[in-house]
């Protein structure tokens, strides 16, 4: 019985979806019992309502995403997979999680798909479990060149129980340079080949990278947690045909919930599904499922390319204003939703991502400090800062306003120590946000 008929035979002989209880809104319940949290998300909503949000890895979630996530499903202790739970009462969970895998698998043309990851880092654990021995070697990004830091970051626990080895872009192009990657590669002989990056404008080989790891008998993973609505639209190369495995999050360009998903070959399905259960987790959030799986339709809309298309055409607006008002974006520009902006050539010792960050927070713009490639800064200072268009985009923002906010962002990260100018940036932006509602 597929999963359709399944729900139908639930619902009833009449199929009619039943009411939701009639409680009382539960934001006013927690503003009578609990005021001091109340307060703390009222003042972030403002936050995220009143400002232009333009961190890359964080969007607005579709309203019927976050009325999932926020559902009764959070009761529900559902350790295992569909149909072989390890606790009773589990036949209406397992509806919504066959739902979310059925529409992983359309919307990605995966041949086995694992919904149950809490987040990105912990689909990489898993994928790492089920794939590797301890002290295996895997060649990944740099962390400092636009890598994260479950690819092998020190501090991390890949980093603690796997030998990274990580590549760096080309110090002329700052792009990816394949024959390094080869080279390395023929050197190291990894187990794994891991790309994907957190702060990379640019698109990434696919072809050429499976050349590279069947050549040198190791398996490829990509890790697509920043461009996943992208490649879900067509409209970044898509690396499902060419890798093993791939990872992301369902958040960022996908603007669903937090949550981490993995995609794979049939062949490595079972050790995929272990190492996720009883491997790294216990009981899956099956509210967070059920959010992920309204994500997952909402991105087959056709609306949803077209969001995407837009997401880009907002890079591209942004970039070019920003180069003409005097910042370098690093790679030249950006081929997805992010750039990243060597604050260097401003050639004043003091401007540093940490400040530009803070002064544009001071606006209400809100970015993040980023280390760019060959930085000679901290990973707490930075030379760069990272911006990304999907955030401003869900609510409605085009050229002409991305335009403005990137006059803006110049005219700060020129002066970060002018108050009064951020003050003033500050009432424009209030202004302009006013036409661009968040969701609800």
């Amino acid at each position: 019985m597929n999963t359709l008929s399944t729900l139908s035979q639930a619902l009833g002989s009449d199929g009619a979806l039943p009411a939701w209880s009639d409680q009382p809104d539960p934001r006013q319940i927690l503003r009578e019992n609990d005021p001091d949290i109340y307060k703390a998300i009222e003042l972030e909503r403002q936050r995220q309502t009143n400002g232009i949000e333009l961190i890359a890895s964080e969007n607005y979630v579709f309203p019927e995403v976050l009325a999932a996530a926020g559902s009764v499903l959070t009761n529900k202790y559902a350790e295992g997979y569909p149909g072989r739970r390890y606790y009773g009462g589990c036949q209406y969970v397992d509806i919504a999680e066959k739902i979310a895998i059925d529409r992983a698998q359309a919307l990605f043309g995966a041949e086995h798909v694992n919904v149950q990851p809490h987040s990105g880092a912990q689909a990489n654990a898993a994928v790492y479990m089920a794939l590797l021995k301890p002290r295996d070697t895997v060649l990944a990004m740099k962390l400092d060149h636009g890598g994260h830091l479950s690819h092998g970051f020190h501090l991390n626990s890949s980093g603690h129980y796997y030998n990274f080895t990580h590549y760096g872009l080309n110090p002329e192009t700052e792009r990816i340079d394949y024959d390094i990657i080869r080279q390395m590669a023929e050197e190291h002989q990894p187990q794994l080949l891991l790309v994907g990056a957190s702060a990379y404008p640019r698109h990434f080989d696919y072809p050429t990278l499976r050349e590279i790891a069947d050549e040198t008998g190791c398996l490829l993973m990509m890790d697509m947690a920043h461009v996943a609505g992208l490649v879900a639209t067509g409209l970044h190369p898509d690396p499902v045909p060419y890798c093993d495995v791939v990872t992301t999050t369902t958040h960022k360009t996908l603007r669903g919930t937090r949550g981490g998903l993995i995609l794979c070959k049939e062949a490595y399905a079972k050790a995929i599904d272990r190492a996720v259960f009883p491997g790294m987790q216990g009981g899956p959030l099956m509210h967070v499922i059920a959010a992920k799986a309204v994500g997952f339709k909402l991105a087959m809309e056709a609306s949803f390319k077209a969001y995407q298309q837009q997401i880009l055409d907002n890079a591209q607006a942004l970039s070019a204003i920003l180069q003409r008002e005097g910042l370098r974006s690093v790679s030249g520009g950006t081929d997805n939703h992010l750039l990243l902006i060597d604050l260097n050539n401003l050639a004043r010792e003091e401007i540093t991502g940490k400040l530009v960050e803070l002064s544009l927070d001071n606006a209400a713009i809100h970015c993040n400090k980023n280390m760019i490639p060959f930085d000679p800064r901290k990973a707490m200072v930075t030379s760069g800062i990272r911006l990304g268009t999907p955030a401003a985009t869900t609510r409605g923002m085009k050229e002409p306003q991305f335009e403005q906010i990137g006059r803006w962002i110049a005219s700060i990260a020129h002066n970060p120590k002018d108050t009064a100018l951020q003050e003033t940036v500050r009432d424009e932006v209030l202004a302009m946000v006013q036409a661009f509602p968040t969701p609800a």
